[in-house]
């Protein structure tokens, strides 16, 4: 079974060239999933006061044909793969007037409310025979190597309005760090974001700090955070593509 919802993509989330930002797109993501897991009763309300845990995306990759526009709205369809062990595996589908126009997929896990500790997916019952079936995505998301030559980009500090409703930092705001520690506003009109990936590591909170690491090596551009004692906190690699007259999107 599976999810479909419609988003527009407003102001709040482009760029100075009209380009979803992809911090934007993230959440677009996290509102599809989180009404996803409503529709299975698996919402965090839910699950706090059935098992007393609580949902944490540990990785994100997405794809894109194109950039997303102002004005747009995109059909989101999502699904997860099931709920064996540790995690599991929510997938998307991004249409727009009814044609791809990419992809996604996310891996979850549940943590106890009190103690963090991760719980089994096989104990939560609205994950079991509910998943996309033959939809299922094979994309895996495996830990990103970091390069070997990374510099230091940027120190960030992180406040209230970087938070969830964990009191952590929320998930889309690690790709507005990626973003700045790359400097994509001297990118111009002709290059989007075609791919990212983020790994969250660690949870931050409001009042620390963040060292942002930068390097590139085989096309991707790789950003490594880490706290002020060298902790890693998160990481993430991105493609970018150029978008020829024709509108398509060649990687570069």
């Amino acid at each position: 079974m599976f999810y479909e919802g419609e988003y527009l993509v407003d102001s709040r989330d482009v760029d100075q060239w009209y380009n979803c930002r992809p911090s934007g797109l993230l959440g677009i993501l996290q509102e599809a999933a989180v009404s996803a897991a409503c529709a299975l009763h698996a919402s965090r309300e839910e699950m706090l006061n059935k098992y007393n845990l609580f949902w944490m995306m540990a990785r994100l990759w997405y794809r894109l044909d194109r950039p997303l526009k102002w004005g747009e709205r995109v059909t989101v369809r999502t699904w997860h793969r099931g709920g064996k062990g540790v995690s599991t595996y929510r997938d998307f589908d991004l249409l727009v007037n009814g044609k791809p126009v990419g992809e996604a997929v996310s891996l979850w896990v549940v943590a106890d409310e009190q103690t963090h500790r991760l719980g089994r997916m096989s104990g939560i019952e609205e994950f079991q025979g509910t998943d996309g079936g033959e939809l299922c995505k094979k994309k895996m998301l495996s830990h990103l190597r970091m390069p070997g030559n990374m510099a230091l980009a940027d120190r960030r500090a992180m406040h209230y309005s970087d938070t969830d409703v964990n009191g952590h930092v929320n998930n889309v705001r690690y790709a507005d760090f990626i973003c700045d520690a790359l400097h994509m506003e001297r990118l111009g009109p002709e290059r989007f974001v075609s791919s990212l990936q983020v790994g969250y590591l660690a949870e931050c909170q409001a009042g620390e700090t963040l060292e942002l690491y930068t390097g590139e090596q085989d096309g991707l551009w790789y950003v490594h955070g880490t706290d002020s004692g060298g902790k890693s906190r998160f990481d993430g690699a991105v493609t970018l593509a150029q978008i020829p007259l024709d509108g398509t999107a060649a990687i570069k």
